[in-house]
């Protein structure tokens, strides 16, 4: 009897969060930005691992824009993920260690002898970002790796590891050559071995890759859409920030994450970051959406900025693109989430 109740239980605790899903809320709020211009972007929502929402918005104010459900968006730094994933496949297969030292692979770098993967991975080894040089962003244009390499060994440490954490580009950047270097292959062809093509993803590519169908980046000027000129030259950030997807492939990968088909449950758990302690873990954050707590990344490029989250929860997933951005990925992923719970949520103000 006991069991029966419990069953009961389950299957109805269940069935009362799937109701609490409100898809009213989140079209009329992407009709809204939609309407006023707000945005272009799309939606993927997934709930018990199967896709249960999917929007596109904002496309048809843009002129003479051809697109269809394959075509792709830069995600920027949510490719670190990766990376770290791809890292700790190496740690849970015993061919490396967190406590491992940067020296052991690149003995040039200022405190190499002293970071730890761990500092890389969790950005806590007080190394800087190479994207930057005399305050902008350099990397328009191609580079090679011994300028990137020179230009992170003359920007040095801002601080001792683990006095602090700093977002670390450059740190990535060195995970990703060691992925390389264990692996002894490019980082595309590592990340299609041990992710795309196990998990039959068509969608989400490497830069390396040479995938097709990538939307361009727009920026929002005299009241209308424009071509942005100038974006990151994506080879100088392979590993960092090159990673072209749909939003429905970021999906299936964090939903594949979190359900062990990448690495295992305590592997993964190493990742994540210690609740009330962390916000950032060793290549996944936290995002605190009131009672609502989600895992995941984001990135931004120069015109394209994106988010994918999970909740566990709920075994539910958020991943939002855009190539026109007026509100932050932040604030509209916030609206996505107070919608979607249905929580009390503003519009945003027309300006």
């Amino acid at each position: 009897m006991k069991k029966v109740i419990l069953l009961f239980l389950l299957i109805t605790s269940k069935n009362v969060f799937s109701q609490t899903l409100s898809f009213e809320n989140l079209n009329k709020y992407l009709d809204y930005i939609e309407n006023n211009n707000l945005g272009v972007g799309s939606i993927s929502i997934f709930e018990e691992d199967k896709e249960v929402y999917q929007k596109s918005f904002g496309q048809k104010n843009i002129q003479n824009l051809n697109y269809d459900n394959n075509t792709k968006y830069h995600v920027g730094s949510v490719t670190k993920m990766i990376t770290a994933t791809l890292v700790f496949k190496l740690i849970e297969n015993n061919q490396l260690k967190l406590t491992d030292k940067l020296s052991d692979f690149y003995p040039q770098i200022p405190n190499s002898e002293i970071i730890t993967i761990k500092n890389l991975l969790e950005h806590t080894s007080g190394l800087g970002s190479y994207v930057v040089k005399d305050g902008e962003v350099w990397i328009t244009k191609k580079v090679t790796e011994e300028e990137i390499l020179d230009l992170i060994i003359e920007q040095g440490v801002i601080f001792q590891p683990n006095e602090k954490v700093k977002y670390s580009n450059s740190a990535y950047f060195l995970l990703t050559k060691i992925l390389e270097k264990k692996y002894k292959k490019s980082f595309f062809r590592i990340f299609n071995t041990e992710i795309v093509n196990p998990l039959n993803l068509k969608n989400i590519a490497s830069i390396k890759s040479d995938p097709k169908n990538i939307f361009k980046p727009y920026k929002f000027d005299n009241n209308e859409w424009s071509e942005l000129k100038e974006e990151i030259y994506f080879p100088n950030v392979i590993g960092v920030g090159d990673i072209v997807s749909t939003s429905k492939e970021l999906n299936v990968f964090i939903n594949s994450l979190f359900q062990n088909r990448i690495i295992n449950k305590e592997t993964l758990e190493e990742m994540l970051p210690i609740l009330n302690k962390e916000d950032w873990g060793r290549g996944i954050a936290t995002w605190t959406f009131d009672d609502h707590i989600f895992y995941g990344h984001g990135g931004d490029t120069l015109g394209s900025h994106a988010l994918t989250i999970y909740n566990k929860e709920d075994k539910l997933s958020i991943s939002y693109n855009t190539n026109g951005e007026r509100i932050s990925k932040e604030e509209f992923v916030k609206s996505i989430v107070y919608a979607l719970y249905n929580k009390e949520f503003k519009f945003p103000e027309i300006k």
